[in-house]
């Protein structure tokens, strides 16, 4: 039998109105979409009712300090893509545009975003394009 490692992941936010706006452009380029929603909080996923992203507003939330960061899979690199210019224009700061990282291996292409909490987060994947980026 094999388990998942993770069940979900929570992440605490500020402004639930602005985080959403911002999750629902990234994790929405990369197949993902709310779940869930209530007062407090919002859930993403690829099911109703089970979230595997939760963001859950909290007044004092900060993010982990420097080394901390989320990767998200992407199913190809225009995911990657999609999910960098939404994140942009939905108030995200850039961390790194999307491109290939050959440091990290041959076909390791990603994007990096700082969300509206200072959260870092990643989208990435490692199939090869069947044509240049």
């Amino acid at each position: 039998m094999s388990a998942a490692m993770l069940h979900h992941l929570s992440l605490g936010v500020r402004d639930l109105a602005a985080s959403g706006t911002f999750y629902d452009g990234t994790m929405g380029a990369l197949g993902f979409r709310r779940v869930f929603e209530d007062d407090d909080a919002i859930g993403y996923g690829s099911v109703d009712d089970q979230d595997i992203l939760c963001l859950k507003l909290r007044a004092d939330a900060a993010p982990p300090g420097d080394g901390f960061h989320l990767a998200f899979a992407a199913p190809t690199r225009a995911a990657v893509d999609l999910f960098h210019s939404a994140g942009m224009l939905a108030g995200g700061r850039d961390n790194g545009a999307p491109g290939l990282r050959e440091e990290y291996g041959p076909t390791y292409y990603a994007a990096f975003l700082v969300d509206p909490d200072g959260y870092r987060i990643e989208a990435v994947t490692k199939n090869e394009a069947t044509v240049a980026p």
